[in-house]
C-alpha cells in the first residue's frame, strides 16, 4: 500500500483528496493535518466521510510527520507550503504541492504577484509543473510536483495543440474564465457569502489575477517565445466548476471541423480529455465532480478567430483530482485509478 499524508485536510482541496482517495485501493491515508481542527476525527468535521472515523486531524509538526509516508499532498496556503515542501524533499519524500509556491519558475515573478517572499528558489528548478497531459514523462521521475492552478488548467489545455503547431498568433490570446465560489477556498468572507453571490455574476481581479503569470509562463514555453495575454475572471453563483472561453487570431484559414480534428488527434490517447463534436459545447454540468476536461473549438470565419471553450471541475481536474492523477503517474499506478467517475446528472 502507498502511504499518503495530507497536509491541510480541512479545506476544499484537502477534503476532495480525502473523498477521492477513499476509492483508491492502492492507498492508505496515514495522516492528515489541520491547525484549526487538530484532535477532531475527520468524520466529525465532515460527517459524510464516515469511513474516516479512526483518522484524526493533527497539528503540522514536520519532525513528527516527515518519515510517516511515501507521498505528501500539501493543501496549504500560498507561502506556507514552501517550508513544508523543503523539509520533506530534504527527507527524501515525494511531494505534490497544491499551492502556487512552486508553479512559477522565477522567484521574483512569484513575489511580485503573490506578495510573499520565496525562501527556497533553489527548489523551483527541481519542481515539475504537474499538468499531466503535457509533462507526464517529467512527472514520472519527479520528487516535487507543482500542481497547476484551476484557471491555468482550463486555459492551457485547449490552447496547447494550436500553439504547439504554430496555428495562432501568440500575442492575440484573450482568456475569459468563470468559476464557482469554491475557487476562493473554504473560509469566512462576506464577498463570497450566500447573499452576496446568489443571483449575481461579476468580474474580479481584472488584469491582475495572480494565475496570469502561471498561464503566461506555460504558454511562453509552448510558443518558445515570451508572450502575454488578456485574462479576465468572473465569479459564478455556483459551488464548483470553471468554464473558459479563449480567443486567438488564426495564422491561416481553418474550418471548425479542422480545429476539432486537431484537438481530437492531439488528445486521442488522453483519458481525461474529452473533445466535443461540432455543434456541442462544454458545460460545467458535464464535468461536475469529475477529473475530466471537456473542450471544443469554433472558428469564426468572419473574424478569422479561433474560439476555444473548456469546462472543468475546479476542485478536481483543477486541483485534487489532478493531484491524484499525478500521484498515480509518479508511482506507476494506473493513471485513471480512483478518477473514472462521470458527472452527476442532474
Amino acid at each position: 500500500m502507498l502511504r499518503v499524508f495530507i497536509c491541510g485536510g480541512s479545506g476544499y482541496t484537502g477534503s476532495e483528496l480525502l473523498r477521492i482517495l477513499a476509492g483508491h485501493d492502492d492507498v492508505e491515508i496515514v495522516g492528515v493535518t489541520s491547525e484549526k481542527s487538530a484532535g477532531m476525527a475527520v468524520n466529525e468535521l465532515f460527517p459524510a466521510f464516515f469511513i474516516y472515523k479512526d483518522l484524526e486531524f493533527e497539528n503540522l509538526k514536520l519532525e513528527e510527520i516527515r518519515n510517516r509516508a511515501d507521498v505528501y499532498f500539501l493543501a496549504l496556503p500560498h507561502g506556507k507550503s514552501q517550508e513544508v515542501a523543503s523539509a520533506l524533499v530534504e527527507a527524501g519524500r515525494k511531494v505534490i504541492d497544491l499551492s502556487a509556491d512552486f508553479r512559477i519558475k522565477d522567484a521574483s515573478v512569484y513575489e511580485t504577484w503573490y506578495k510573499t517572499q520565496h525562501l527556497y528558489p533553489d527548489l523551483l528548478e527541481k519542481a515539475v509543473y504537474g499538468l499531466s497531459e503535457i509533462y507526464r514523462e517529467q512527472i514520472k521521475k519527479a520528487q516535487l510536483i507543482a500542481n497547476p492552478g484551476c484557471y491555468p488548467t482550463s486555459v492551457i489545455l485547449p490552447l496547447y495543440p494550436f500553439l504547439k503547431a504554430g496555428l495562432i498568433e501568440p500575442d492575440t490570446i484573450v482568456a475569459d474564465s468563470k468559476s464557482g465560489v469554491s475557487g476562493s477556498g473554504r473560509k469566512a468572507d462576506i464577498s463570497i457569502s450566500y447573499c452576496e453571490v446568489n443571483e449575481d455574476f461579476r468580474a474580479y481581479n481584472v488584469a491582475k489575477h495572480r494565475h496570469t503569470p502561471e498561464i503566461e509562463q506555460e504558454l511562453s514555453s509552448i510558443a518558445v517565445k515570451p508572450l502575454t495575454i488578456d485574462f479576465t475572471t468572473h465569479l459564478l453563483p455556483l459551488n464548483r466548476g470553471i468554464l473558459s472561453t479563449i480567443y486567438a487570431k488564426l495564422k491561416k484559414s481553418l474550418k471548425t471541423s479542422d480545429a476539432i480534428d486537431i484537438l481530437k488527434e492531439f488528445y486521442q490517447n488522453e483519458p481525461f480529455i474529452h473533445i466535443m463534436p461540432d455543434g456541442q459545447l462544454p458545460s460545467i454540468k458535464y464535468v461536475r465532480g469529475t477529473n475530466y476536461c471537456f473542450i471544443t473549438a469554433v472558428v469564426n470565419q468572419r473574424t478569422g478567430r479561433l474560439i476555444l471553450i473548456s469546462a472543468i471541475d475546479n476542485l478536481i481536474k483543477g486541483a485534487s483530482g489532478q493531484a491524484v492523477q499525478n500521484m498515480n503517474i509518479m508511482f506507476g499506478i494506473d493513471e485513471t485509478k480512483a478518477l473514472k467517475n462521470l458527472a452527476l446528472i442532474p
